[in-house]
């Protein structure tokens, strides 16, 4: 893991993102790519107005002052920091960012979304997990304890989650976490007789290992939505972390058939990583 980005709006959130992804620079020798974005608007950013150009640079000279005291942390010590400031105007641009400089990682504080806010605007968390292209892990609370053990990972077991889970699994060896496989048989999601959940399991395990070896490792369980599954199994087996993969739906098909992971990312008190299908 060479290098993890930190997308920050030097909220309260974004300094809980900034120590959890410390904490995982100094266990792995990580660079740590700390990224504000302006969210200036198109007159700003297009214009040839001189007025609009000093305005543009005192916005970034703001953030360049901000950075200064949102950087001098303790847990930063030792560590090689690269603050960026880009005059995006979208947080589904710091997946350009993350091709851009070869990331590994993105790590984002978030506080969730509910209601009417979640539908209609959703969070910068949402949109950073719907583009993005490399895991993004989303923390929601002060990450005390970092040392993550057991991570559920949420599966539909098509064939298309085939890559997000080898991600996941390669991601989750490298961290030296315990990978809990989970199906959520419910209502919402096209409820399965067990032995049509049997077949599509080995099905799946069969194009993705190449063997059966990891059966044991998943659990099926029942409720009355795939969101609830996840979250009640996780609490059950006392996970401290919680997996996801999504299809970054976009427009209307996100609004219209919704996203999971989406759900997850904004609702689950634990942190949350998503791997692109």
């Amino acid at each position: 893991m060479n290098k993890i980005i930190v997308p920050v709006d030097f909220s309260e959130h974004s300094e809980f993102a900034l120590e959890a992804a410390a904490g995982l620079a100094h266990k792995f020798g990580s660079e740590l790519i700390v990224l504000h974005m302006l969210e200036l608007s198109n007159a700003i950013i297009t214009s040839a107005s001189e007025a609009l150009n000093q305005e543009a640079i005192f916005y970034l000279k703001l953030a360049e002052q901000k950075f200064e005291t949102f950087l001098d942390k303790p847990y930063l010590e030792g560590l090689t920091v690269n603050p960026i400031v880009k005059h995006f105007k979208v947080w589904s641009e710091v997946n350009d960012v993350a091709i851009e400089h070869n990331a590994n990682l993105i790590v984002m504080g978030s506080q969730g979304a509910s209601g009417i806010k979640e539908v209609l605007i959703g969070s910068n968390t949402q949109k950073v997990v719907r583009y993005s292209d490399i895991p993004v892990l989303v923390i929601k609370h002060n990450p005390i304890l970092m040392d993550f053990e057991n991570a559920v990972f949420a599966c539909d077991f098509s064939e298309e989650a085939v890559p997000p889970y080898l991600k996941a699994k390669e991601t989750f060896n490298e961290l030296g976490i315990f990978m809990h496989l989970v199906y959520v048989n419910s209502p919402d999601g096209n409820f399965k007789s067990s032995s049509e959940i049997d077949k599509r399991v080995s099905q799946f395990l069969e194009k993705a290992d190449g063997n059966l070896d990891n059966l044991d490792d998943i659990s099926v369980v029942s409720d009355y939505s795939i969101e609830k599954g996840i979250l009640n199994f996780a609490n059950v087996i006392g996970a401290d972390l919680i997996a996801v993969a999504t299809h970054g739906r976009k427009g209307l098909s996100h609004f219209f058939e919704g996203s999971v992971s989406e759900d997850i990312a904004n609702h689950s008190t634990l942190p949350v990583m998503t791997f692109k299908i």
